[in-house]
């Protein structure tokens, strides 16, 4: 593979007591500040509780100052999500997807429709990187998957807008960088906050990113996983709420994000943004049951608060680990024989609503931790994203508790 230049590719540390409650280096994550949250979170309360699930990142931060495109700053990278791993690409996943609303991009989605299943990875970057993710995908399944890459390959590749922080139109990511997250794909703990492809982007004009949470869902003698990842660039200040405290207006003082500078400079009214959100689950699932799941994610997204901007890309993605022998996606030549049929297992659908609150519980966590596990970013010209005050949030959550 060719350079790639300056970038990141983020190694975690282990030895935390709980991933439930704190990030890998230490910094609490939603959980650890002791917000009140439901459900019960897996044991890293991450998408990769999700046995088989992989996560790398590659992020790219250079230079300060001045604008100037093709040079920077530079603020942006690459999230890779594996659904089963290196070794399980091109086997299908159940899959279903949902758009909340449409002023975004992800790849892919049309054979998800018409097949109910895809099976190559998912590429997360900002909004003008998309092509380049593409290229990446393809080049590394010629490179890893070589039998595969002779059909032809329809990756998940999805975006949010990072031009606040970002030199978006200097083509900073390429192929290689989107090449380097998925080799850098790994179960365990996974990065949150300003890493991968969510490093320039802010949540309810404060600091935002990647953002992570999983909840343990009880099935008679079974237990499952349904867990959320979220690059979440979304929400106007005034809007944020926090384990039912509605406390954006009172943490409205130093915006630099407000609505005069994208009023002036983009022409758009506070909570233009956009979030892409992934959600996986190892029940059994079918295709039309997956796009139930992802129909669950904007009210995760509503518990923190937005009501959907008309100018915020919000697409969902949901898909099942379990065995989707049935849906995998074959060239079979020739006349059927008797007895050759797909088969599925599944959840009833009358069972399904724990599945549900396991969806809305995670993703309201996730988007929670893309602000905590986070800093202060200054990036073109000057633009501050100040992090979510911590102290300030959990004084004013004390106050309702008491």
């Amino acid at each position: 593979m060719p350079p790639v230049g300056h970038f990141r590719v983020s190694v975690l540390v282990r030895g935390v007591t709980s991933t439930k409650t704190h990030a890998s280096d230490g910094r609490p994550r939603a959980r650890g500040l002791g917000i009140p949250l439901p459900g019960e979170p897996g044991p890293l309360n991450a998408i990769t509780d999700v046995a088989g699930v992989e996560v790398g990142t590659v992020t790219l931060i250079e230079g300060d100052g001045p604008l100037h495109v093709g040079r920077g700053p530079v603020r942006t990278g690459v999230t890779a999500i594996l659904p089963r791993g290196r070794d399980g690409v091109g086997r299908a996943c159940a899959a279903g997807w949902y758009s909340l609303n449409g002023n975004g991009e992800m790849t892919g989605t049309t054979w998800i429709e018409e097949a109910g299943a895809f099976n190559l990875p998912i590429l997360l970057s900002n909004t003008h990187a998309v092509g380049a993710c593409h290229t990446g995908v393809i080049s590394w399944v010629n490179r890893v998957h070589p039998m595969l890459a002779r059909q032809w390959l329809l990756p998940v590749c999805a975006e949010t807008w990072d031009g606040y922080l970002n030199d978006i139109n200097g083509a900073h990511v390429r192929p290689e960088h989107a090449e380097a997250a998925l080799d850098a794909a790994a179960p365990g703990p996974v990065a949150e906050g300003s890493v991968g492809g969510g490093t320039g982007m802010n949540c309810y004009e404060f600091k935002g990113g990647n953002g992570t949470a999983s909840r343990v869902v009880g099935y008679g003698r079974h237990e499952f996983t349904v867990a959320a990842f979220v690059q979440a660039n979304f929400g106007s200040r005034s809007e944020l709420t926090v384990a039912g405290r509605h406390v954006g207006t009172l943490l409205a003082d130093d915006n630099p994000l407000d609505g005069d500078w994208f009023a002036k400079d983009l022409r758009l009214p506070p909570g233009a943004g956009s979030v892409i959100v992934v959600i996986a689950t190892d029940a059994p699932l079918l295709p039309g049951q997956c796009k139930a799941l992802a129909r669950r994610v904007p009210l995760g997204l509503a518990r923190t608060g937005t009501a959907g901007s008309h100018f915020s890309g919000d697409i969902f993605l949901a898909f099942s680990t379990a065995d989707a022998a049935g849906l995998d996606g074959g060239f079979p030549l020739g006349a059927p024989g008797d007895d050759e049929f797909g088969t599925l297992k599944f959840v009833p659908w009358g069972r399904m609503d724990a599945f549900y609150t396991g969806v809305v519980q995670a993703v309201e966590e996730a988007v929670l931790n893309a602000m905590v596990v986070n800093d202060d970013m200054v990036g073109r010209d000057g633009h501050r994203s100040p992090r979510l005050p911590i102290d300030r949030l959990t004084a004013l959550l004390a106050e309702t508790r008491h």
